[in-house]
């Protein structure tokens, strides 16, 4: 049975609030790094841990934004993803700061770190891998793809990519772009394309939003989440 608590920690001033999800025993586990949507710290992701810690791992969702934006409007929450990504330089610290945070919590075994994410997740994921952070593997769900424009690190995670072929915000020469740039980096790379789906397919409330492009797909999540198992028992057994 798995036991959340509230995590505080603070980034250049910016008072954040993670959840971690992990076993009652307290025993150190390979532990993956949820990092959210543009909604920030939700359901669904405490969700997506929750699985993960009935199938003997931990998780730790990650708070990008701030406290005060748990719960915000999808408004409020474009405004400061956006604000976050037109400093990529600062997003990248922010990024390596939840990661070492993470390596200190107990419960956590520190050499065995996996970043998954979700769309601004993804892309979050993917900027890790590429800043040659010492993991042992990022993945997207549905992420951007495009690169930060930092100096290039060899990137030494395994990196999977989760992608709905028919996603308006990731186009098919953008697929292409990542695959060379994981190549010319030197890493263990995969990426999933699956046919006839769009952005948010692992979000059962994509539809929702009633934006083309953008729906839950029961098939693709199913196939995605298989695979990221598949990668998790072969990096840790």
């Amino acid at each position: 049975m798995s036991s959340e608590r509230r995590v505080a920690h603070e980034f250049e001033g910016e008072k954040l609030e993670s959840v971690f999800v992990g076993r009652r025993d307290g025993a150190a586990r390979p532990t993956v790094i949820l990092i959210p949507t543009v909604m920030g710290v939700s359901d669904l992701e405490i969700g997506f841990g929750r699985q993960l810690v009935e199938l003997g791992y931990n998780a730790l969702v990650a708070d990008l934004f701030g406290k005060e934006f748990h719960g915000a409007p999808r408004d409020v929450c474009f405004a400061e993803m956006t604000r976050l990504r037109q400093d990529c330089a600062a997003l990248r610290r922010r990024l390596q700061h939840v990661l070492e945070m993470t390596r200190k919590e107990d419960g956590v075994s520190p050499n065995q770190i996996v970043v998954a994410g979700y769309c601004f997740g993804g892309q979050c994921a993917l900027d890790l891998a590429r800043s040659g952070a010492d993991i042992a593997a990022a993945v997207s769900f549905h992420g951007l793809f495009d690169p930060p424009g930092l100096p290039k690190e060899k990137i030494t995670a395994k990196v999977v990519a989760f992608h709905g072929w028919d996603d308006p915000m990731v186009p098919p020469e953008a697929v292409v772009a990542l695959g060379n740039e994981l190549t010319e980096a030197g890493s263990d790379w995969q990426i999933h394309a699956y046919g006839h789906v769009g952005h948010g397919f692992t979000n059962p409330h994509a539809s929702d939003l009633k934006i083309d492009g953008v729906a839950y797909n029961a098939l693709a999540a199913e196939r995605s989440w298989t695979s990221f198992i598949s990668l998790l028992e072969e990096l840790f057994g």
